[in-house]
């Protein structure tokens, strides 16, 4: 009998999650209770039954777009990037783009690992590869190709246009990464100088 009461209850929030969510809201519902739950530091509490109490739904409601744990921090992870790279066409637009867009680029990079450094944690150690072949595309493209505009505007004429998109890329994450590991302090002017030193260009 409670096995029957129990299969009820699924089916009955599954029909409240089938009214309150329409054409991919529940999705993206779930992903912005996860990305709160980053950034409040909650990352332990990532799972699929967690985020479908924060949002009131079962959790077997959410296994239509998350068939498992990965494929939720996939998803989160692939919104972080697009997140990056959302503000940093921003900050390449609103620098004028050239030698000033590609700096702004880079120090939005780094801003935004000491902003959101679970996320930015998360993001990075979550896209492999062998993921960027899926039909839907990475959302860290619009930032890499950002990346190889900005190495086009600022260092002309470089013979390989691929390997000082890797060392700007190497430059940004790297003074990111000694940010979050506390290595060095957080500090705006720091952080403008040493970027400035690469993605400044060539005169």
């Amino acid at each position: 009998m409670a096995n029957k009461d129990n299969s009820v209850n699924i089916k009955s929030d599954g029909a409240k999650a089938a009214g309150a969510y329409h054409h991919g809201d529940l999705r993206a519902a779930v992903i912005a209770a996860g990305l709160e739950r980053l950034a409040q530091g909650d990352g332990g509490e990532l799972g699929l039954r967690a985020l479908a109490r924060d949002v009131g739904v079962s959790a077997t409601a959410l296994y239509r777009h998350f068939p498992d744990k990965e494929a939720l921090l996939d998803a989160l992870a692939d919104e972080g990037l697009r997140r990056l790279g959302a503000l940093q066409a921003q900050a390449w637009l609103k620098a004028g783009g050239g030698r000033n867009g590609f700096k702004a680029t880079g120090i939005t990079y780094v801003r935004f690992a000491h902003d959101e450094p679970a996320l930015f944690r998360l993001s990075f150690t979550r896209q492999m590869p062998e993921r960027y072949t899926k039909e839907s595309g990475d959302g860290g493209e619009v930032a890499y190709n950002l990346l190889r505009a900005g190495v086009g505007e600022a260092l002309p004429g470089v013979e390989n246009p691929d390997t000082a998109a890797l060392h700007a890329w190497a430059l940004v994450h790297g003074l990111a990464m000694l940010i979050l590991d506390r290595r060095i302090e957080w500090d705006e002017a720091m952080v403008d100088e040493v970027v400035g030193l690469t993605f400044g260009g060539i005169d």
